[in-house]
Parts: C-alpha cells; structure tokens; sequence
C-alpha cells in the first residue's frame, strides 16, 4: 500500500551538500577531525563506506533471488492465509542465513476471504463486467442483488444525487489523475473514493457500491484495495471494476437508466494468528539504540504481491545482508522488520510500537520501503516536532550526496514515512520513506499483474545500496541524526 504524500515526490528537486565544512558533534567518535577542530560533514566522513556499499550492492542480484523465491514460491499473502504465514516463516529463515539474529513475533490479524463474485449490466444492454472485491467487503445477500445504478463523480455530486440513491448501486466513476513531473501520482486525490465512498452512499441508502479502479491507464485490469467501513451505518458490498467498464456504464446512464447485478461472496472469519518477523545486526558500542528498516510482509489476495511489498521487504533483509557481509558493523543495531499485515489493519506496525515500547525513546530512525521496487529517487523525512525535523533534514541534505550515483538524491519533508512506522511516530521516532520513481506503479498496484517480471534486478539492486548506506549511516553516527 502507497500513501498520499507520493503525489509531492515528483515536485522535488535534488538537494546538495553544503560545501563549507559545518559543526558536528562527534561524541565517541576517533575518526579525524579537519583542521580547527570542526567534524568533516556526514559525506566526508562516509564517502568511503558508502561507495564500497554502493559497489557491492550493484555487483549483487541477491535481493531479487530472494523476491523470486518470496514471488514465485509462494506468491500472494493476504492476512490470514497459509501463504503469509509461509512467508513468515521463509523470512526468519532467510535472515538466519545471512547471519542475523531472527525471531518472529505474534500478532492477531484479520481474517477476510475472496469468494466468488461477479457483475453484469442487465439493462439496456446485457454485458459482463470485470470486477473484483474490494478488500474487507461485505458479501451480497445470496444470488446477488440486481438494482439500478446511480453514476457521481465526486462527493458533491453523490450529496447531490441523496433522493435518487435509496436501493441503488452507486458508481464511483473517479479519475485518477495522471503521473506528471510537477505533482507526481494522483492516487491521494481518488483513494478515498474506494476506502470512505461504501460508507457514504449506504448513508443515502444505496445497496452496493462499484468503483472505478484507482489507476490512471486502462488496461482492463481492475484493482482492489481495502474498504474502511464506518460502523454508523450499513455495511453495503462493494467492488472495483475497471476503467473501461465505469466509463461504458457512465455513457449508458448519462443516455437512461442502467440495471447491473452484483455478486460477492466474500467472508469475514474470526482473527488468524500471525507475525512480525525481527532480524537484527546488533551495533558494536551502542547495541540498545536502534535503527529500524522494514517493509510488509504481507499483500493483496491477487498478483504476486512483487512491488508492493515483496520488494520493499527484501531490499531491507538484503541492505543488512550486505552490510554483514561487507564486514560493516556500525555502532547501534540495525534491526530489520518484516511487517504483518499492512494491506488490511496496520497489526504488525501497531503491534511492534506496542510490544517495543520500552525501546521507542532509543529508537534513531525508522526507514520504510512499501512504494515498489522502482530506481530510487530520494527520501521522504519526517520528524516528531518542527525543531527535529529541520535538524533532521540539515543532516539529509549533507549525506544525501553519497547517493548521487544512484540518483537518489531528492528529499521530501512529510511527517508521514510509512503506514507500518506510523504509530512509532507519536514517541518521537523520526520517519523516513524510500522514494523510487514510481511513474508506473499505479498501472499494476493491487492487481493479477503485480508480478516479479515487473521488476527490475539493477533497480533493485540500487534501492539497497540506497537504504544500507542511510541505515549503516544513521547506526554509525556518535549521535542520533536528528540531534541539536
């Protein structure tokens, strides 16, 4: 899953280093000093471990081996199938053999089932459509409902439409706006259509609801993605179908009246038991201060599950893997997690910040991947107060230069990083997300087609160097990067 603050990421130009030498507190550090007793800037000191990282990581296709075996051994892992819970277990066993300490540990998670389903226009014209059930939907009554369908645009117009909406279907017939340099993906500006849009057209006292496909390119293809019911009102079923079918039955319905029939039977089952998976390098002199990287385990019931978030995660395991094996062992632990449960609850981010508590106030950073295994672009960098953050960002601006051979050199300031080190945001833990040029993953976002020969190996490759050089840096420093 993708948040909105992707729509900014395009906008942002590259930030270079500062070229004068600046102060830094060096606390334990026995590194050399420049001349007149000021620290060399964060790039200077870690030029020569981050190219050697850059290099290896480049000369590697470990990350993909292990997305290939994550993709095409097991495949896609929703909540509470027998797949995650494969995956749970690949993990820890990955991460034992590459040398870390792994562990999982237990989390409750929802238990939602895919059932048969299909849709039809009935009239005026007899026509299948392509469909699929949005994430967390209710079933239709059995055999289906079969009711008129009211088309909005927008919610002004569904407020406007309220009289003709009791024992309807309303369509979503939302756009989403193109990928552009300037703003970047417009999935923020429609994703609420698909997560709020059921509960605010059974509140008019629709039946159902269909939404057109959060994507901006039609390849009728529809996408699915979870429906965040308000417990106020009914829960109605609801469903995606593609950009081409809501644009046919939107011209049918603006010439007359448009019937379809619906038929979903999903299932909502008692909770499931899961995990986080831990996998830690444990620092040299600050072992209990910590630095977390992590990304979903989990995905979507369709596809392979390769970009979101197959690929976030392993780019993560590997990044430690490749520190280890390049002999870098920096001061604090580094601690990867392999989040449970993204797509359908956030379990696994809110289980970790509560079952880690204790640890938060030692916690230097959290970096999340769940934007695709895309070239990497940047950082998004957030802090817990305005204060941290600008501090924050000084240090980014100054190390992000180690990765213009990578082209990732742009920085994006948002309290938001990612939607599993979210709830570690409340204790003061900075937040920071992967940036990738992520023009065309919206084309295959919680679709069949997310799929491991979407992915590129050198990209890949890349985002590791990306995240083990800003993870072996924020772990090394004599201080935290968002010290005054």
């Amino acid at each position: 899953m993708i948040r909105a603050w992707l729509c900014l990421l395009a906008a942002c130009a590259p930030f270079a280093a500062d070229p004068e030498p600046k102060p830094v507190k060096w606390i334990d550090d026995t590194r050399p000093f420049v001349p007149g007793g000021v620290a060399a800037p964060i790039a200077d000191h870690y030029r020569e471990a981050a190219a050697k990282i850059i290099a290896a990581a480049r000369a590697d296709r470990g990350a993909y081996d292990k997305l290939a075996q994550l993709t095409d051994r097991i495949g896609h892992r929703l909540s509470g199938s027998p797949e995650l819970e494969h995956a749970v277990a690949w993990a820890v066993a990955t991460m034992q053999a590459d040398g870390l300490d792994a562990h999982a540990e237990k989390v409750m998670v929802p238990h939602w089932v895919r059932g048969p389903e299909d849709a039809a226009i009935v009239e005026p014209i007899a026509r299948p459509l392509v469909l699929i059930g949005l994430g967390g939907t209710v079933a239709t009554p059995k055999g289906g409902i079969t009711a008129p369908v009211v088309v909005v645009h927008d919610w002004k117009e569904l407020d406007s439409k309220r009289d003709a909406i009791a024992g309807s279907i309303v369509l979503y017939d939302t756009p989403m706006p193109p990928y552009s340099a300037e703003k970047g993906s417009g999935y923020g500006d429609v994703v609420g259509y698909r997560t709020g849009g059921p509960s605010r057209a059974a509140k008019y006292g629709a039946v159902g609801v269909l939404m057109r496909s959060v994507t901006a390119h039609a390849m009728r293809t529809p996408h699915t993605g979870a429906v965040d019911y308000d417990d106020k009102v009914a829960k109605i079923p609801a469903a995606a179908v593609t950009v081409e079918d809501a644009e046919l039955i939107d011209r049918l319905a603006a010439k007359g009246p448009v019937r379809v029939h619906l038929h979903l039977e999903s299932q909502q089952l008692p909770d499931a038991e899961s995990a986080n998976v831990i996998g830690e390098l444990r620092g040299t002199s600050k072992p209990d201060e910590i630095v977390v990287i992590g990304g979903h385990l989990d995905s979507w019931d369709v596809g392979q599950g390769a970009h979101d978030d197959g690929a976030g995660v392993v780019m993560m395991m590997h990044a430690v893997a490749t520190l280890k094996r390049l002999g870098l062992v920096p001061r604090r632990t580094i601690r990867v997690v392999a989040f449970t449960n993204e797509e359908n609850g956030v379990r696994g981010g809110k289980a970790y910040a509560a079952q880690h508590q204790g640890e938060l106030s030692r916690t230097v950073l959290a970096l999340e991947a769940d934007s695709g295994g895309f070239a990497p672009r940047g950082f998004v960098v957030g802090a817990h107060d305005k204060e941290a953050a600008k501090r924050l960002h000084g240090r980014f601006a100054d190390l992000i230069e180690l990765l213009q051979p990578l082209g990732a050199t742009r920085l994006v300031d948002s309290e938001h990083g990612g939607t599993d080190i979210g709830p570690m945001a409340a204790a003061g833990v900075p937040q920071v997300g992967l940036v990738v040029d992520g023009r065309t993953y919206f084309d295959i976002h919680h679709t069949e087609a997310d799929t491991l020969d979407k992915v590129d190996p050198a990209q890949l490759a890349d985002d590791v160097a990306a995240v083990a050089v800003l993870a072996y840096i924020a772990a090394d420093l004599p201080d935290r990067l968002d010290a005054p």
